[in-house]
């Protein structure tokens, strides 16, 4: 998920995690949100739509945080040094709470490997993310900085279940090759993720159970980052589409070291069985992070279209019709915003900034309410 600033699309978005498990808690440490704690200077000029916006992490890298189908809990990654966390680690929070200097969250995934693209699972109860810690416990190794900006497609990634104590419960795939990238539809019935299983980077269905999995698409080019509409009946992706012949192998030459160029992406909407598949965006530069609009009829995404050529590229968030029409921005951060998500009522968006860090390059977590 453009000339892209290295170290901060690699900060944000595939951030996958490492090392051992700590027992630490925020035991005794009242971090609940006061009203008096919103802080109207972490809006910009511009953002009508969110409103009393709350910052919920404080340093490190923290990023892909989701709501819980009840609303009142969000599960997300972070590389933190003071959390044990030298690679990506998931992470459980209440929407109420914040989580500052060496006061760690509830860890839910092993504190081995490297994990990615946590989700909620009915009922609340358990968690889907992805970790490489069966290929090997350490952090695996960064790709190598070159020219062109690249993401790893690590071949060690599964998908698991585990509860709320970190306690996998259940192994979703079990293959040689990329497996990442789930979310669950709003319905309870089924789960979306990304697969190298058919040489290519595509989009797969399983059932809750993991079951009946079954291929969405089918094009050359990397779809992932997929999530449900509302109604659980269509899927919005991001997507690189190679068309020429020199696209192609550059593709399918990086595909082969396990690694992707996110520079190119498109959004795509189609129905959960991979049919009416439509374009929705060409806007060129990297769109990706789409998240359904509560109406059905529109998606908020990250997109750095609107970045000045050759200056330092500028990520933010908008909106567009599910047509492609009534393009619109919401915020106006001049680094980076990006993984919005709205909660199942529609009431208040999560979404992951570089704002207020301080000049640093942390990436944090803020929750605002929703004004349509």
């Amino acid at each position: 998920m453009k000339p892209i600033n290295l170290i901060l699309i690699c900060v944000v978005f595939l951030t996958f995690a490492c090392q051992q498990k700590t027992n630490e808690t925020n035991e005794g440490t009242d971090n609940s949100f006061e009203t008096s704690e919103v802080i109207d200077s972490l809006a910009f000029d511009g953002e009508s739509h969110l409103a009393n916006i709350r910052q919920i992490t404080f340093g490190g890298d923290n990023a892909e945080a989701y709501f819980s189908f009840a609303g009142d809990k969000l599960v997300f990654q972070a590389k933190n040094p003071a959390w044990n966390a030298p690679c990506d680690q998931i992470y459980v929070t209440g929407i109420n709470e914040t989580w500052k200097d060496s006061v760690i969250p509830p860890l839910v995934s092993t504190g081995l490997g490297r994990t990615t693209c946590s989700y909620f699972m009915p009922g609340d109860s358990t968690i889907i993310y992805a970790s490489t810690h069966k290929g090997d416990e350490a952090c695996p190794p960064e790709p190598p900085r070159g020219a062109k900006y690249v993401w790893p497609v690590y071949p060690d990634f599964e998908i698991y279940i585990a509860d709320l104590e970190g306690n996998i419960v259940q192994k979703m795939t079990d293959r040689v090759g990329y497996d990442a990238e789930a979310t669950v539809s709003p319905t309870g019935d089924k789960i979306v993720f990304t697969s190298t299983r058919t040489g290519d980077l595509e989009l797969f269905t399983m059932d809750i159970d993991g079951s009946n999995v079954q291929q969405v698409t089918n094009e050359l080019g990397y779809d992932g980052g997929a999530f449900f509409s509302s109604d659980g009946t269509k899927l919005i992706f991001r997507s690189s589409r190679p068309q020429t012949e020199e696209e192609i192998k550059e593709y399918k030459d990086l595909l082969a070291q396990n690694l992707v160029q996110p520079t190119n992406m498109e959004l795509y909407v189609c129905n959960v069985d991979g049919s009416d598949l439509k374009k929705i965006t060409d806007l060129g530069s990297a769109n990706w992070a789409p998240f359904f609009h509560p109406s059905g009829e529109k998606v908020i995404f990250c997109s750095n279209h609107h970045s000045a050529k050759g200056g330092r590229p500028q990520f933010n968030l908008f909106m567009v019709n599910l047509d492609g029409t009534g393009l619109e921005q919401v915020t106006y951060d001049k680094v980076f915003d990006s993984f919005p998500m709205f909660s199942p009522d529609g009431k208040k968006l999560v979404f992951s900034s570089n704002r207020n860090n301080g000049g640093t390059r942390e990436t944090n977590v803020f929750i605002a309410d929703w004004v349509e």
